[in-house]
């Protein structure tokens, strides 16, 4: 299950999202895209970076500020020869996206 953190995106760092990337419209709010969890950071998608295998995510921790990072996408995919990728970035914590078979993962959100 994924964890059921939100975190509203300030308009500085969406404006900044805006700038590091091709997209026309940003979330002013985000989930914590990992699996369930109330302690460490929490990571929200925001958007692709139009570079190959990189996105842009806030990560925050508890009610610290938030941050823009650019984060690889995670390499893993499911086993066999059609295995879904994982929606995460490198290196998460815990499960990955296709993992999670109590909830439909969707890499859009």
């Amino acid at each position: 299950m994924r964890c059921a953190h939100w975190r509203r995106v300030p308009l500085d760092l969406a404006k900044e999202a805006q700038d590091k990337s091709a997209a026309t419209y940003i979330d002013r709010a985000v989930q914590c895209q990992l699996s369930a969890h109330d302690e460490g950071e929490h990571f929200g998608l925001l958007t692709d970076t139009g570079v190959y295998g990189t996105a842009l995510w806030v990560r925050w921790h508890g009610t610290d500020e938030a941050e823009l990072v650019v984060l690889p996408d995670c390499p893993v995919a499911a086993p066999g020869p059609d295995g879904e990728g994982c929606c995460l970035f490198a290196d998460h914590a815990k499960r990955h996206t296709w993992e999670d078979a109590l909830e439909e993962v969707s890499c859009t959100g």
